[in-house]
């Protein structure tokens, strides 16, 4: 899968295929390898992330891994992962991934879980999760709370 193609993104694809239960095992073959590309591909479920410069042996190897649904990353990708994962940022300082911006944004309209369930394709139990890790990465204690912080760091317009 592509991240980056006419008509749709990649992201949204895998998101698409987890929500639909696809048994498919999604493998990133981009250009891209910045945190705001590989972090939500690999939340959305791909199961692997490579750059398109791999070389071709390490392309096939990475295919097979990937369809018997063992995790493969490009030396670039998995080395910022341990990083990330090393240092963790502060609470209130961490990126928003995409679906928990549209999350916010939903909330900030005043959007019940149950609408932004049914607007995202997604279970309440999912906008609650989506809702906890928004609240522990804007550092909010409540809706309200999230609400404002998204508005003073940008996210909101």
């Amino acid at each position: 899968m592509d991240l980056r193609m006419p008509g749709g993104g990649g992201v949204d694809a895998i998101r698409e295929l987890a929500r639909t239960g696809a048994r498919a095992k999604v493998l990133v073959l981009t250009t891209y390898d910045t945190d705001s590309d590989t972090l939500p591909a690999i939340e959305a479920g791909a199961t692997g992330y490579l750059l398109k410069d791999a070389p071709r042996e390490e392309l096939f190897t990475a295919v097979r891994a990937a369809s018997e649904g063992r995790t493969v990353l490009s030396p670039a990708v998995a080395s910022r992962l341990v990083s990330a994962v090393r240092t963790p940022r502060a609470p209130g300082n961490e990126p928003l991934s995409a679906r928990e911006r549209e999350v916010l944004a939903l909330v900030a309209k005043g959007t019940s879980n149950r609408e932004i369930a049914r607007e995202l394709f997604i279970s309440e139990a999912t906008v609650k999760t989506h809702l906890t890790h928004l609240y522990a990465k804007l550092g909010a204690k409540d809706r309200a709370a999230a609400v404002a912080a998204g508005y003073d760091r940008g996210i909101l317009g």
